[in-house]
């Protein structure tokens, strides 16, 4: 990994310089634009609306437009404001960390000593941990005043960057507003399904089933090229129950025992990667009620099916 940017975390008189890396990184297969005739690759232009020439990257400066003026603000303008000048990470408090919302987060970066000591990271980071504390940040990184949070994570010490109170919409659904009456039974069913479900979670286990069918079909294409059939490829779907509808208690009722007959089962299938449901002939369950077939989805699925 290399690091985007070096500086120090500030508290109280406590100074502890870090180097700072991006901690996630994008898996999705890269595809570009074409046409679709005759595959040549599409083209985007930088070309300027007053003079038409097609301008350099290293020559496009940002700019306000107030509706009447425009003032262009080159880089040497933006690095000279006194916050972006700044390189600490200033802890402005400690909280609960469980008072951090979170909706509110929205990159992570893990932060590496860089000294050459590493004490006062070491403390910073027990502090945290042995406090159940979060420590909220501010900082300048990318022409941008950021708001963090520092905890931590294989102890390697993390930063969030956190959106802006104001970033983030409220929701408002008036068909919220309704009443609706939960019975008893819903509720206890309800919560029978949840304990159905229950496990401990673990990302390993779940695979992005959009990219890994999307490489499948660029190997089929090509080794086919157009005349792939996708059915062949990926097979067909089958709508569950012929689009009947189910009232609520009914709903629940399947889906406890459903779910309860693939944890008994204990094993995983190939293919959609969702465990399969132990059948009796005829696909029938122990109490002689045809089962619905189950449905193929794209949904979460477990690696190693």
């Amino acid at each position: 990994m290399r690091a985007i940017w070096k500086g120090a975390i500030a508290f109280g008189l406590v100074n502890v310089p870090v180097k700072v890396y991006a901690a996630t990184e994008d898996h999705d297969v890269s595809l570009h634009q074409v046409h679709e005739k005759d595959g040549g690759r599409i083209r985007y232009q930088r070309r300027c609306e007053i003079c038409g020439e097609v301008v350099e990257y290293k020559d496009i400066a940002k700019a306000y437009d107030d509706g009447e003026q425009t003032v262009v603000l080159t880089d040497e303008d933006l690095a000279s404001l006194p916050v972006e000048k700044s390189r600490e990470i200033d802890v402005v408090e400690f909280v609960p960390s469980e008072q951090v919302d979170p909706i509110l987060f929205d990159r992570t970066y893990y932060l590496e000593p860089d000294s050459s000591s590493t004490k006062s990271y070491v403390l910073l980071r027990r502090t945290l941990e042995d406090t159940e504390r979060t420590a909220i940040v501010q900082f300048s990184l990318r022409q941008k005043s950021r708001l963090g949070a520092l905890r931590v994570r294989d102890d390697v010490l993390t930063l969030q960057t956190l959106l802006w109170e104001d970033e983030v919409r409220e929701a408002s659904f008036p068909s919220l507003d309704e009443k609706v009456r939960i019975s008893a039974k819903e509720l206890e069913m309800s919560s029978a399904l949840v304990e159905s479900f229950s496990s401990d979670f673990n990302p390993a286990e779940f695979t992005d089933d959009y990219q890994e069918q999307l490489k499948t079909l660029i190997e089929a294409k090509l080794e086919k090229g157009e005349a792939l059939d996708t059915e062949e490829t990926f097979g067909t779907e089958t709508e569950e129950e012929g689009g009947k509808v189910l009232d609520l208690m009914e709903a629940l009722r399947r889906s406890v025992e459903k779910n309860r007959d693939k944890k008994s089962g204990g094993s995983k299938s190939s293919g959609s990667g969702t465990r399969s449901s132990p059948r009796t002939k005829s696909g029938e369950d122990d109490s002689g009620e045809k089962k619905p077939a189950a449905r193929k989805t794209a949904a979460k699925t477990r690696k190693g099916a």
